[in-house]
């Protein structure tokens, strides 16, 4: 029995499908798709549902109501895909329960339902451009890739398990994104993905149904050994001089954030940050750049002498530290702040601050409201509690630290967003993400979270070092390669050379330019057999 023979009865079924049944193949699709994304990285899956998906938009009618069908089946398997995806959102309520539990189906099922929003404006502009023949695997790369970027940016964006993240295991398949980017990679991805629904195509239309299937088998090859080469072309290389210790407390947010508890926590800082490794390391002494995480303290560090005097005195005099504190706007010290930035400070060993960055892009109801006031007049918050939300940072800029290449700092994630990271004529040497994942507890959120990183280096030619409170803090080369890392929940340091950063890649020098090449090219396919179609 041929593979075609063997879909042909399942693909039959699915396109005739009406109702729930149509609503729940959707939905079991959109769930399975999400083993795709870390830590899972079980991409295959994705020959399976994303047919699905073809077949449910080939089972829809003509017409708007065909449009309306198509979106609704979009709708559930972007219900399925995001709430397996994504679950891990609602452990963050969960860290206060008495305030935020009653949240948790919002969060859940709430934020999902909004996602899917985007999938089914996907859907229905797909079926716009519907053909019956191959090129409708472009009609849904093409309509995709639109809706998926507009997740990345509308409403600030939310681009967390773009469909391209399948590709980023192995790491040879993730470098086609220093070429094209994470957008590019996700049309790749999506039309790559679909093409097995092809198999089952009349035969008395299409002379080869196999050959969409055929082609995308060797684009993976194709982009497999493009990433094998160039892995092979850019071994590790350290820059000189510099020795990085990163310091992992997995300190429990309910201590993180109490102010009663800020001797234990600063002694617990500086106990980890000196603890030998290993035979051969003497603690901080070692390190010339010690980087401890966000949010690293629960006070505002500039009004609390005695606290930053300590910092000081702790650090030896070759060491500089990178660390994250929440930052009170220039106000008198008698007045007390209402809100704050999240900020990261560089500083020396006299209690000197070298410089500051504010987090630019901030998290939606996380550090901030959306209509601030009209929500907290009736009673809501955001997790971190603080009243009218944190302040935005004014641009994203460079950081100059002593004896190291510039860095250009990201909190949390900001290191999410593609293209919009490296500031214009500011070219850094390295990265450095501090985050706090301990929101997330033991889920597949900080893996995720790990997993955008590395396609931001590989964008990039930039090495990363992410700093987290409670995991997976990593030293990643300017190709994708943990140099290190330490486990999610594990307390420990980590010590690592810098590495090396590439020349600009393609990406970084032409950005969004090949994607929308790509689309454009792809839409005038679709079109153009549209018309020979009518």
């Amino acid at each position: 029995m041929s593979v075609a023979t063997a879909l042909h009865s399942p693909a039959r079924a699915i396109i005739l499908s009406w109702g729930w049944r149509r609503a729940a193949i959707a939905l079991a699709a959109g769930a399975i798709s999400a083993l795709a994304m870390a830590p899972f990285n079980a991409w295959p899956v994705l020959f399976i549902t994303f047919p699905v998906l073809v077949w449910l938009i080939d089972g829809t009618g003509t017409g708007r109501r065909g449009v309306t069908s198509a979106a609704i089946a979009g709708w559930w398997f972007g219900l399925g895909y995001f709430v397996a995806g994504l679950y891990w959102i609602g452990n963050a309520l969960l860290v206060d329960a008495d305030t935020f539990a009653w949240l948790l189906p919002l969060a859940i099922l709430g934020l999902p339902a909004l996602l899917a929003l985007f999938m089914a404006a996907g859907c229905a502009l797909a079926r716009l451009i519907w053909t019956r023949d191959w090129s409708r695997l472009l009609s849904l790369a093409v309509a995709l890739t639109v809706s998926e970027w507009l997740r990345g940016h509308i409403l600030s964006g939310f681009p967390w398990n773009l469909f391209g993240y399948a590709l980023a295991e192995p790491l040879a398949m993730a470098q086609a994104a220093s070429l094209i980017g994470i957008w590019g990679v996700s049309f790749l991805a999506i039309a790559i993905f679909a093409s097995p629904a092809t198999l089952i195509d009349d035969r008395a239309r299409t002379t080869w149904p196999w050959l969409p299937f055929a082609v995308s088998i060797l684009l993976l090859a194709a982009s497999g050994g493009y990433g094998a080469w160039r892995l092979d072309q850019h071994p590790t290389q350290f820059v000189g001089g510099v020795k990085l210790r990163l310091m992992q407390p997995n300190l429990q947010q309910d201590v993180k954030f109490n102010y009663s508890a800020k001797d234990d926590v600063i002694a617990k800082y500086m106990a980890l940050s000196d603890r030998a490794t290993g035979p051969q390391t003497s603690g901080v002494r070692d390190a010339t750049i010690l980087i401890w995480p966000e949010s690293a303290f629960p006070f505002f560090l500039t009004r609390e002498p005695a606290e930053l005097a300590k910092i000081a005195g702790f650090l030896p005099p070759q060491t500089t530290l990178i660390t994250g504190a929440v930052r009170a706007p220039d106000l008198s010290p008698a007045v007390k702040p209402t809100r704050a930035y999240n900020s990261i400070y560089v500083i020396n060993h006299d209690g000197d601050i070298l410089s500051v960055y504010d987090k630019l892009h901030l998290v939606p109801f996380g550090e901030y409201l959306p209509f601030q006031n009209m929500l907290e007049k009736i009673g809501f918050q955001q997790i971190t509690k603080v009243q009218g939300g944190f302040i935005p940072g004014s641009r994203r800029r460079t950081m100059a630290i002593p004896g190291t290449p510039r860095v250009l700092p990201l909190i949390c994630y900001e290191v999410a967003f593609s293209n919009a990271i490296v500031p214009a004529g500011e070219r850094p040497g390295w990265i450095v993400n501090l985050t706090n994942d301990g929101w997330f507890g033991n889920s597949t959120g900080p893996y995720q979270h790990l997993q955008m990183a590395r396609l931001r280096a590989i964008e990039e030619g930039l090495p990363i070092v992410r700093s987290a409170n409670t995991g997976i803090s990593a030293v990643i080369d300017p190709v994708g390669r943990e140099v290190g890392h330490l486990a999610l929940g594990q307390e420990a340091v980590l010590d690592s050379a810098l590495p090396v950063a590439l020349p600009p890649t393609v990406f970084s020098r032409w950005r969004h330019i090949p994607l929308g090449v790509m689309v454009l090219f792809a839409g005038l396919v679709v079109l153009v057999r549209r018309r020979r179609e009518d």
